[in-house]
């Protein structure tokens, strides 16, 4: 009887100390609540041979997707689907979250705010390595090659020019241009054609390029005298420029018609200094966009995503980030394509920990360890009744 009793007490000690390792577990899920990307954890209980008690067998993650909310951080991402973020630590060490809390760094690269590690990523070549825009975050100097010329130029006026046409050479110097026109048939006869000769000087008054343009009459440009190539010197470099008045035949560019009067302007096609990123954003396939202060928009390196067979099995470790599971091997790919869903930029996904049911969890635990408890002292009681007992014979 005595033996029976001590194992009573020793069993409702297992108990206790089943339910304290399942309370933290609980405690854990609800300190990480906020933590984004956290994926909340369950105690698993087990009897211990030989009906002696019960100990914790293990815990299991639950990698279901958390609440997605957006943010005011463009470099903020969430995956709305199955995949996971890579990251590589200094030494060479690869991680992997649900938590996209991403910012660029001083040198470029993408990293994670917490622990500054390098998110991984594919280069436009489909390279996988370090997300790093250091060469992306100016656009290069390149020089104009063609300027359009639009608007009516009219046939019954002598002259017209045009100014203030910005040009930039090779190393993104503007230059300002000007074009003088001057009507080869001022009287508007009944000619076939109307040409007018065009010279093109810098803000030097030199020139730097010359020629003719003829229309038909039909007032567009004549196939072959429709364009003139400037091939002068800007910032003491030799540089070629196409003044394009517009195709025969259409009316899109630059007409010369006598009922009309003068609108003739022009328009530089290309050609800038060198400009400063404005600003970024990720696609739904999880390409950094990036917005130049000219508005030119280019596609950056791509987030790379991971995937494993049995993610359940992976170790959680400071709040949101985590290591492979034992003996497998992680499927790559990007987002939208394959099993991986698709990224929403300037968002994060939150914690999957759900406090109902953590809180439903505490109160079951309670119960049982204050049923445990109550095992271990009425098992007490009887013991010290039969040492009583056994005293009094």
């Amino acid at each position: 009887m005595s033996y029976n009793l001590m194992q009573a007490l020793y069993t409702s000690v297992t108990g206790l100390n089943g339910f304290s390792q399942s309370l933290d577990t609980i405690g854990n899920n609800i300190s990480n609540m906020n933590t984004p990307g956290f994926w909340g954890s369950e105690s698993f209980f087990e009897n211990l041979a030989g009906d002696i008690g019960t100990s914790i067998a293990g815990t299991g993650m639950d990698t279901s997707q958390g609440d997605i909310e957006q943010t005011n951080t463009a470099t903020d991402v969430a995956i709305n689907g199955q995949g996971l973020f890579v990251l590589k630590d200094p030494q060479g060490n690869l991680y992997y979250t649900r938590s996209g809390q991403f910012e660029l760094n001083s040198s470029g690269q993408l990293v994670d705010s917490v622990n500054q590690y390098v998110v991984q990523g594919y280069d436009s070549s489909g390279n996988f390595g370090d997300m790093n825009i250091s060469s992306l975050q100016t656009l290069p100097a390149k020089p104009t090659t063609t300027v359009n010329l639009t608007g009516n130029l009219s046939s019954l006026d002598p002259t017209d020019s045009v100014s203030n046409i910005v040009v930039y050479d090779a190393q993104g110097t503007p230059e300002t241009l000007t074009m003088t026109l001057t009507n080869n048939n001022p009287s508007g006869a009944s000619s076939t054609t109307n040409s007018w000769s065009v010279v093109l000087t810098d803000s030097s008054g030199n020139t730097v390029g010359s020629g003719t343009i003829s229309f038909g009459t039909d007032g567009t440009p004549l196939a072959g005298s429709n364009t003139i190539t400037m091939t002068g010197v800007l910032d003491d470099a030799s540089q070629s420029i196409t003044f394009n008045f517009g195709t025969p035949g259409s009316l899109s560019g630059a007409t010369s018609l006598g009922g009309t009067a003068t609108s003739l302007a022009a328009q530089v096609v290309d050609g800038n200094a060198p400009v400063g990123l404005s600003s970024e954003s990720f696609n739904t396939d999880g390409v950094l966009e990036l917005t130049y202060a000219n508005g030119q928009t280019v596609a950056g390196p791509q987030l790379a995503l991971a995937s494993f067979t049995n993610e359940a099995a992976m170790q959680m470790i400071q709040g949101n980030l985590l290591l492979a599971p034992q003996n497998e091997i992680a499927q790559m790919g990007t987002a939208n394509s394959g099993i991986f869903g698709q990224v929403e930029g300037s968002s994060l996904e939150m914690s999957n920990v759900n406090l109902t049911q953590e809180l439903a969890d505490m109160i079951v635990i309670q119960r049982g360890y204050q049923a445990s408890s109550r095992v271990m002292t009425v098992a007490s009681d009887m013991l010290q009744q039969l040492y009583e007992a056994t005293q009094g014979n």
